[in-house]
């Protein structure tokens, strides 16, 4: 048997303790490389679902937004009314409009426009404030202030009117329309 003159322990046995700790240490580093690519994943994951709920709170932010601004925009339009321009003032109401509250006031229209000729009235409506009251999937109830001012012809100055109106607005695809109108107190 061959013996190593500095170690005087057989050649055959330094070989087998030789072995060990370099198995030990690629195992070690086998088990780090996994670790790491676990936390690495994990860390993706988390990255992407953050990112994910960011998208999602902006879409519902946006789509909110877009509730508030139909609602400004029906309040304004049903409370700017000229008699010299009413044939587009009703017609930019029936295009913001949908379901029971285009019925309606479609067939109302006519009347509308000829009781504005008649008294010769001219309404501007300023929104004061608007605000969200509640959401339902594609529905929004929006309360919206006014303040009104009307002439007629032959009265006096008027004085404007605080107007307060709660407007359900219905998502429609990437767009929102008035779906219906009531006046609160």
């Amino acid at each position: 048997m061959a013996v190593d003159a500095d170690t005087e322990q057989p050649v055959g046995q330094l070989a087998e303790v030789a072995e060990e700790p370099i198995l030990k240490s690629a195992t070690t580093v086998r088990l780090a490389a996994v670790a790491l690519t676990a936390a690495a994943i994990a860390l993706a994951a988390l990255a992407s679902y953050l990112v994910h709920q960011i998208d999602v709170e902006r879409n519902a932010q946006h789509v909110d937004e877009m509730f508030v601004q139909v609602g400004r925009q029906a309040a304004t339009n049903l409370s700017t009314i000229d008699y010299n321009s009413v044939d587009g003032d009703v017609q930019r109401i029936l295009d913001s409009s949908t379901g029971t509250f285009y019925d309606d006031f479609s067939v109302r229209a006519d009347a509308f426009r000829d009781a504005v000729r008649k008294a010769r009235s001219t309404s501007e409506g300023t929104v004061t404030a608007a605000g969200l009251e509640s959401v339902d999937g594609d529905h929004a109830q929006v309360v919206v202030a006014v303040q009104v001012k009307t002439t007629v012809a032959g009265a006096e100055d008027p004085q404007p009117r605080a107007w307060r109106m709660r407007v359900t607005v219905q998502r429609i695809g990437d767009t929102a329309k008035v779906g219906n109108v009531e006046f609160v107190a």
